[in-house]
């Protein structure tokens, strides 16, 4: 009996090892973020990019994990957060402050990249309170309220990415730049209902359809990574409109 005991007050004070590891793939989104940084510093664009890329990659799968081996807690939540502001608004700012606009843009690029921190930071916040509402429907869970902040980072970055696509033929305006960070800010801080793939089914017809489109993204990446990625941003853009109007719809369904 007593063997039983001190068994079971051992498993109290230790937890399975595999607990860890969405916590190491939100590090691992911090080191890429903070990473994008020292490659802008050196002006490789490309890289910095990428390094944004890579964090973006491991958000999502953080929290993938964290469900899967269902390992969610609050400590894990605040730090995704810090994490994500780190990766996805400090770091997209600081490399198109040094790529596009510390000259030319008269004081607005430095704005941009207050505010668009700012907004990261707030949509964040924004994001970690409403996870505490328990008084919502349970079909708003699968909305963001505002671009969520990889996506905005997304955003912010299709300039870049543009750019990295094309070369020399694509010409960069400081001015203009500082006012799409502008504009990426609002959209995050927005009360724009936008589509979140969490929990969301599909009918057995289009799981090869989309298993198609996949693998023609996956092509796309390996072969074109900066046209792919532009691509993606911009239908994203156009999404934006859409996930507004599914949310509307279903909001009326609701209220009948």
């Amino acid at each position: 009996m007593t063997s039983d005991n001190n068994k079971s007050v051992n498993e109290r004070r230790t937890f399975p090892l595999a607990r860890l590891l969405p916590n190491v793939l939100t590090m691992m989104s911090l080191f890429a973020g903070l990473t994008a940084v020292r490659f802008a510093m050196q002006a490789r664009w490309d890289m910095a990019a990428l390094a944004i890329v890579i964090a973006a990659v491991f958000d999502v799968l953080d929290g993938r994990v964290a469900r899967m081996l269902n390992t969610s807690s609050k400590f894990g939540a605040e730090l995704d957060s810090l994490a994500d502001l780190t990766s996805f608004g400090v770091a997209p700012s600081f490399v198109l402050y040094l790529w596009a606009m510390q000259t030319g843009a008269y004081g607005f690029g430095w704005a941009a990249v207050l505010v668009f921190t700012a907004c990261s930071a707030l949509r964040l916040a924004r994001f970690n309170t409403m996870l505490e509402d328990r008084e919502a429907p349970k079909w708003t869970k699968s909305y963001f309220t505002g671009v969520p902040a990889p996506a905005g980072a997304g955003l912010a970055l299709l300039p870049l990415f543009i750019y990295l696509a094309l070369g020399a033929d694509f010409k960069i305006y400081p001015v203009l730049q500082a006012i799409w960070m502008f504009c990426a800010g609002a959209l995050m801080v927005s009360r724009i209902p936008t589509v979140a793939m969490k929990g969301r089914r599909v009918a057995p017809i289009f799981v090869m359809p989309i298993m198609g489109l996949v693998c023609l993204i996956g092509v796309g990446l390996f072969t074109h990574i900066w046209a792919t990625l532009s691509m993606i941003t911009v239908i994203y853009i156009f999404s934006l409109p859409l996930g507004w109007m599914a949310y509307r719809r279903r909001e009326r369904m609701e209220q009948k």
